[in-house]
């Protein structure tokens, strides 16, 4: 039996790419995304055709259960669940305190916060059990500097490190190594980056910055850092790390 990896939001740049470089090396990847089930179809393609395996699932995670019933299913009918990855994220916008609804900052929370508590609440347990597991948080800038116009986004990913920081001092003693990993810059990604631009817009940043010129962050090179994350000896674990392109100025540096 494989081990498997859990990708909640495994879209087409760092959730997918990430569930690619685990089945590459041996996992099943089970692939979990709101919607777009034809692009969820090819991404469980494109990795059986290099020889992988993968299952894909469409989930919302702030329905009631959802994350709890699809973590059971896998348990029962796939596998273990060895490495777990919340790649969700929880952007709604650049809005002034004004034109933030109390429904808008609410869902920021469900899915930068509460849907990370829902998951480990849902995987932790049953890592204990075996002694070994593995969650990593996918996490923005946002959770370290907070920003006008960014005051559900802030919040909930300040929450979400907090919240690393909470289940790191719990379950790392038992063997769970939880993983925070602050993505500091701008991904070439299309379905988060692409859909926030437009297309001719992010195409034309990826001509200028991105490409070959290394300054936009590559999904796939991220992938390879969710890897060597999830294969660390528990002597030497990381708790959190930043990633950014070389081009890019360090948060702290704003």
């Amino acid at each position: 039996m494989k081990p498997v990896c859990l990708v909640i939001g495994a879209g087409a740049g760092i959730g997918g790419n990430v569930g690619q470089r685990f089945a590459a090396a041996g996992y099943h990847a089970c692939l979990c995304r709101r919607s777009d089930e034809e692009g969820l179809k090819r991404l469980v393609d494109g990795i059986e055709g290099e020889g992988g395996s993968a299952s894909g699932f469409l989930l919302n995670a702030v329905a009631e259960n959802a994350i709890e019933e699809r973590v059971a299913a896998i348990e029962a009918d796939i596998g273990p669940i060895e490495v777990a990855v919340y790649n969700l994220g929880a952007q709604i916008g650049d809005r002034a305190l004004r034109d933030t609804s109390h429904r808008a900052f609410e869902m920021g929370w469900r899915l930068g916060t509460f849907g990370l508590f829902r998951l480990a609440s849902a995987v932790c347990p049953l890592m204990t059990e075996r002694g070994m597991g593995t969650l990593l948080v996918t996490s923005a800038t946002a959770a370290v500097r907070g920003n006008k116009g960014q005051h559900s986004h802030a919040a909930a990913m300040g929450g979400r490190r907090l919240l690393c920081q909470s289940l790191n001092a719990e379950f790392g003693p038992k063997g769970i190594h939880v993983a925070h990993v602050l993505i500091d810059g701008a991904v070439d990604a299309p379905d988060t980056l692409g859909k926030l631009l437009g297309p001719q817009r992010f195409q034309q940043l990826r001509e200028s910055r991105g490409m070959a010129h290394d300054g936009l962050m590559l999904p796939a090179k991220i992938a390879e850092t969710y890897y060597h994350l999830a294969q660390q000896h528990r002597s030497t674990w990381t708790f959190e790390i930043d990633l950014r392109s070389f081009t890019d100025r360090p948060w702290w540096n704003h």
